[in-house]
């Protein structure tokens, strides 16, 4: 009985002390805080640290994983510089928050960048390369993009070695026409109004050859057969020395799309022939080299296509455009 009242005794002296640590259990304003903040560093009141993964808060001890040391260890919670911890832990993530959204910027920048050199021409459909010339065709109810190729236009009369690309040159007291061989060009739309896409050089660029004035260079232009070739242009050249460039042009558009991009379309309807997209200078002399192409909307399938519902061929060979040089 003595025993018992004894251990009675004892009991009721111990209780007050551990409500009272009950009652202390809550942690600091810091601890609280601390819980919420996904520390990577426990800066201790000495002014050394601790890194770790992950912690855990259990009575009056962090439980940590140490990165350092790759194992579970505990620090007692009186040791740690609480202030320090989170003031650091606050500064490591506003500079992380920094780094994220300075990424973020600048992927949607390259994001941005990619689309103008490919952009879309219709939903799903992207041009394929940052350069050349595409036409857009609908052939069955698909609609699907055909690379355009660079033909040089032979001139018919015998000229040597003075015209090989760019400008064509007069020569006294003579007509010219610049032709190209076959009657029937490789491409041909099926729609009467195509769309074409027309790269921008990027060196162009600097030059002030952009965007914008492209539609003052680029003009669409109907052939005429002749003997197995088709005649894009025909130039008199009187004795005295003056040029007229003759050529049967089609009202067209001009559509920035992007700053590497513009659309040319015809203002109307094609009817079934041969055309040829033209490059001009600034003083309306034509560039040689052109783009072909026919509108028949009857013709087989075009080789080499790009569709819109992604199913791929393989495309046509991209030459990069030949510009008008003085020879």
């Amino acid at each position: 009985m003595k025993r018992l009242g004894y251990f009675v005794s004892m009991l009721i002296a111990i209780l007050p002390g551990t409500f009272l640590l009950a009652k202390a259990a809550p942690y600091p304003q810091q601890a609280t805080q601390a819980d919420r903040i996904q520390f990577k560093r426990l800066i201790l009141n000495d002014g050394s640290y601790e890194l770790l993964s992950q912690y855990s808060m259990q009575g009056e001890r962090v439980r940590y994983f140490s990165t350092e040391r790759n194992a579970w260890e505990e620090l007692p919670y009186s040791m740690i510089d609480w202030a320090a911890t989170e003031k650091y832990a606050a500064r490591s993530t506003h500079e992380a928050d920094v780094r994220r959204n300075n990424a973020l910027d600048k992927a949607a920048m390259e994001r941005k960048e990619e689309e103008a050199h490919l952009p879309l021409v219709i939903p799903g459909l992207r041009l394929p390369a940052p350069e050349g010339v595409f036409l857009l065709d609908v052939y069955q109810g698909k609609s699907e993009l055909n690379a355009l190729s660079q033909s040089g236009g032979d001139l018919n009369k015998n000229m040597g070695s003075n015209i090989l690309r760019g400008i064509i040159n007069p020569v006294a007291g003579s007509r010219q026409t610049v032709e190209i061989k076959g009657l029937r060009a490789r491409i041909q739309s099926h729609v009467a109004q195509p769309a074409i896409y027309f790269a921008i050089d990027p060196a162009d660029l600097a030059m002030g050859y952009n965007s914008e004035t492209a539609r003052n260079h680029l003009r669409i232009v109907r052939c005429k057969n002749n003997k197995g070739s088709r005649i894009v242009a025909t130039i008199d050249i009187a004795v005295y020395g003056k040029v007229r460039q003759k050529t049967q042009f089609i009202e067209t558009t001009v559509e920035r799309i992007s700053d590497y991009w513009v659309k040319i379309a015809p203002a109307v309807p094609l009817p079934p022939g041969e055309y040829a997209l033209a490059e001009f200078d600034e003083k309306g002399s034509m560039n040689q080299f052109v783009w072909d192409f026919g509108t028949d909307p009857a013709a087989p399938p075009n080789p080499a296509t790009l569709i819109g519902d992604s199913e791929r061929k393989e495309p046509a060979l991209i030459q990069k455009p030949k510009k008008i040089t003085n020879p």
